[in-house]
This record gives C-alpha cells, structure tokens and sequence, in this order.
C-alpha cells in the first residue's frame, strides 16, 4: 500500500509538471454521470473496551489492542476468485451536479485483537472454564485458549456517503482536457456487517456473518481524472464505529459488544460515465 502511494504521487508529480504548461480549457460537467471504483486500505484502530456476555459468564476486557492485517500484494490482488481477500474498497455513485456526489460503499477492513497481550477484566465468569472466577480490574493475558477474536472476513462498512468535488488543478497551473486534479471531502454512514472469527474459551470457532452495529466516518482525498473518464484517488478517512450484538459463540446467547474509532488511507481506481 505504502509503495502503491508513492507510485501514485510521482505520478502526480510528473502529471503537474507537463500540464501546467497547457493552455486554459473549458470544464468537463460531472453533473448526471455515473462512477464506479475498487481500490485498497489500512486501516488502524483505538484501543477498545469489549464485553462479552451469555448465559453464564459478563466480563469486560479494558483497552484492548487491535490492528488490521494486510495481504501481501500478489497477483491475488487481481485474481477473479480472490479479490475480495485482501483489504478492499468498492463504490457505486452518481453526481447530483458537478460538485456533489452520493454513493454507496462496502469498506472491507480487516480487525484482529492481538494475541498475548495483557489487558485488565472486570465481571464474572462462571461457564466451568479454568477461567471461572469474579475480576475486579484485575489482569488477564490473552491466549488462545481464553480468546482469539477477528473481524477478518471483514470488518465491513457498508456506507452511504455524501461528498463534495471540486476542480482545483487551476490554482497551480493545470488546464488540460485530458487531466484534471480535484479534490473531494464530505461524510458517511452506514451498518457493520461482519463476519466475525471468534473462538471463545476454547469453545467452536464461530465464523459467520451477522448485521452488529453503525458507524459514521468522514474523509477527504485527492482525485486525478484522465482522459475524462478514468481516475485514480487517495483517500484520508476517520470514522466511529459502535457494534452493540456481536455474534460470537453457535448459541445466540452468547455476544460482544465494542466501539472504537478507526483511520483509513485508500488507494483506488474508477471510471466516470454518462447515462
């Protein structure tokens, strides 16, 4: 990803150079066309209190770590049947005028609590474990024989945003039919559509999906159109999620709860058409 984003500004870089020599030009109109990306994440995320709870055991795991987990960039990157494996991004969209945006996306992160690190409990838990006990803020490693838990199939935000587009190669010299750099910000919203990799008290590993909550984001990126059709876009997002019914065991008793806040660069690549 980090390699995929250099490539992308030099590119920039080299565009801005040849184009700020064109001759002024008149605007393409947006207004009434579609588009379409697919493109890439990291993500990082905020510690995260979760609580897991059933039918004999409601304990609280205090500031837990988490982070993503990246595929290695293979041809699987563009594989038919493999595609949606690594962290990916997918949007549909309309332009409502030239400036404003509304779309529809799947953000598909990938979260994982790291394994063997110590973190505070705090409830009760007595499910004839060798975990069973009361905790009163007290410390707890853990190992997979307590807890492995992942939202890797994915952590997947299923968004409607809202965006504004402007033009801004002008400001530095750019007026050319075929390039234009623009700029884009606005705000979204949506539902957590995980599919969660939960293995609780070295119980069944639980694996499915399941609707567990709502998250709001905002961002904002830089967009380098060519040839008026075709584009490539970087994107900053910081969003909240909050996911109150998170499945974890095969008995439907048995759930988490958390929310942490989540930041997101992206790299992707679209076209824009009429219709």
């Amino acid at each position: 990803m980090l390699k995929t984003n250099l490539i992308f500004i030099v590119f920039l870089l080299t565009s801005l150079t040849f184009l700020s020599q064109e001759k002024e030009v008149k605007k393409t109109s947006n207004k009434g066309k579609l588009f379409f990306y697919w493109g890439w994440n990291r993500a990082s995320f905020s510690n995260s209190d979760i609580r897991f709870q059933g039918n004999n055991y409601d304990f609280t795991l205090q500031d837990v770590r988490a982070k993503d987990r990246p595929t290695d960039f293979t041809f699987d990157y563009f594989h038919p049947t493999k595609i949606t494996l690594p962290q990916t991004n997918v949007r549909v969209g309309y332009f409502l005028s030239d400036n404003y945006t509304i779309s529809v996306g799947v953000d598909h992160m990938k979260y994982v609590v790291e394994s063997y690190q110590n973190v505070k409990i705090n409830g009760e838990i007595n499910a004839g474990t060798p975990f069973d006990g009361v905790y009163n803020n007290d410390d707890i490693q853990l190992t997979h024989d307590f807890l492995r838990f992942e939202h890797t199939d994915g952590l997947n935000y299923v968004n409607v945003e809202l965006k504004r587009f402007d033009e801004i190669g002008h400001f530095i010299g750019i007026n050319h039919k075929d390039f234009q750099l623009n700029i884009t910000e606005g705000f979204g919203a949506g539902v957590l559509f995980p599919r969660t990799n939960s293995k609780l008290f070295n119980q069944k590993r639980w694996d499915e999906f399941h609707v567990s909550g709502w998250g709001i984001s905002a961002g904002a990126g830089l967009n380098l159109t060519f040839f008026k059709y075709f584009f490539v876009q970087s994107d900053l997002k910081y969003g909240y999620i909050k996911m109150p019914n998170i499945r974890t065991t095969e008995n439907t008793e048995d759930k988490a709860s958390q929310s942490f806040t989540f930041f997101q660069k992206t790299i992707v690549f679209g076209a824009k058409f009429n219709i």
